[in-house]
């Protein structure tokens, strides 16, 4: 049973006053039940521009046991989530995203009651009007690979089937597996996290604890946020191997002799599958075809010339 908890927020461009209060109001109800509770809440805005999104946030210091930390430079995923865990006071640390929501009234009471000695890992769910984003490529995609992600399911992959944006952990362990700071761009620094976690032995208890996801970029963002993901998975294809489906794959083709002829057609048809995914009626299948003819480019302008392929 977790009796101490730093709630740690991660913040970009983006309002959260309101989940922070949602976060408080369960805690307070938890104490209020006779229940041994210390808590803290950390909101770490990395860099934000959004003028507008950082005067909402600053209403979260007048809540009970919160804390609105507004950073000037933005420094990345991975180091923001770092640093996070160094502010904290508590044994026990719970990741929330700043851009998801809670439709759990026992969401935060469903963590302290857990047994875990590591790390615990409630899940997600994509919630939104189907016909309102049929056009958006992020919903799409989500909607069709969240749709297995029961406790039960993630138990079978469980150092690879989970996220830092609801983690309850260990403050110890966090700092003796810090998230890896080479990765200041977006992607993947679950996937490390994950394989460093599973070396060292801790345990991931896996939970039906979701948060909600329900904000949705644009597909041009989504798109060039997915680009730099698969730049960065390129620069850690070595450590990653064996946790990704897009270097799987991108092996399977090359055993199969088949990368050369894959690329070239990549390079023809790169710009109509791009115009599909910008567009109104994006294709989940394409955008998986794209991602793997990414890194492939890149693997094979390397191959050739020693030098990135730049393939936007």
């Amino acid at each position: 049973m977790i009796t101490e908890l730093s709630i740690l927020m991660p913040c970009y461009n983006n309002e959260c006053y309101g989940l922070v209060a949602d976060i408080c109001a369960q805690a307070e109800s938890i104490i209020r039940s006779g229940r041994r509770l210390k808590y803290e809440v950390i909101v770490a805005d990395d860099g934000s521009t959004d003028a507008c999104a950082i005067a909402a946030n600053r209403r979260i210091d007048s809540l009970p046991e919160c804390t609105y930390e507004l950073r000037r430079r933005n420094v990345g995923r991975a180091a923001i989530r770092n640093h996070l865990a160094q502010a904290a006071s508590y044994e026990w640390l719970l990741f929330i995203d700043s851009d998801m929501k809670l439709r759990n009234g026992s969401f935060l009471k469903n963590y302290i009651d857990a047994d875990s000695r590591g790390a615990i890992y409630g899940g997600y769910e994509i919630r939104g009007d189907a016909n309102e984003l049929k056009g958006n490529l992020r919903y799409r995609y989500e909607a069709r690979y969240n749709r297995n992600s029961s406790a039960e399911e993630r138990r079978k992959s469980p150092y690879s089937c989970f996220h830092v944006s609801n983690l309850a952990i260990r403050r110890s362990l966090m700092l003796a597996h810090p998230l890896d700071g080479r990765i200041t761009r977006y992607g993947h620094e679950d996937l490390l996290f994950g394989k460093a976690l599973a070396r060292a032995g801790v345990e991931i208890t896996h939970i039906d604890n979701p948060v909600s996801f329900e904000d949705f970029e644009s597909n041009a963002d989504f798109l060039a946020k997915t680009e730099e993901s698969i730049e960065m998975l390129y620069a850690l294809r070595g450590e990653l191997d064996g946790y990704s489906s897009v270097i799987s794959a991108a092996r399977r083709i090359g055993k199969a002799h088949l990368k050369k002829a894959f690329t070239t057609a990549f390079a023809m048809a790169a710009k109509a599958i791009k115009n599909n995914l910008t567009g109104n009626n994006p294709s989940v299948l394409l955008f998986n075809i794209y991602k793997l003819g990414m890194f492939c480019s890149i693997e094979q302008g390397k191959t050739h010339d020693n030098k990135p392929h730049n393939c936007r």
